[in-house]
């Protein structure tokens, strides 16, 4: 099964994610099936905090993958809509 999920980057205190479709058994910073986007938590400017690519997003989403909790949240924030593709 495919999941989106982020992949951790950067140093210590000062965290950078990789939004990823990822095998569900492969570790948290293991090679990705693609990337998708990224999430940079501690930019001051909240307008560039997040880039997702929504197309690609969209595809992975219809033919089956799950997002994280996490990952969910970044993609509503981006205007995907999930209703009914989550848990």
């Amino acid at each position: 099964m495919v999941r989106l999920r982020l992949k951790r980057f950067g140093r210590t205190h000062l965290p950078a994610y990789r939004l990823c479709a990822m095998d569900a058994r492969s570790p948290r910073d293991g090679k990705p099936i693609e990337e998708l986007g990224y999430f940079h938590p501690c930019n001051p400017n909240v307008a560039e905090q997040f880039k997702l690519n929504t197309d690609r997003i969209n595809y992975w989403l219809s033919v089956g993958a799950k997002p994280s909790e996490t990952a969910a949240t970044l993609i509503r924030k981006c205007g995907i809509e999930l209703k009914g593709r989550q848990k």
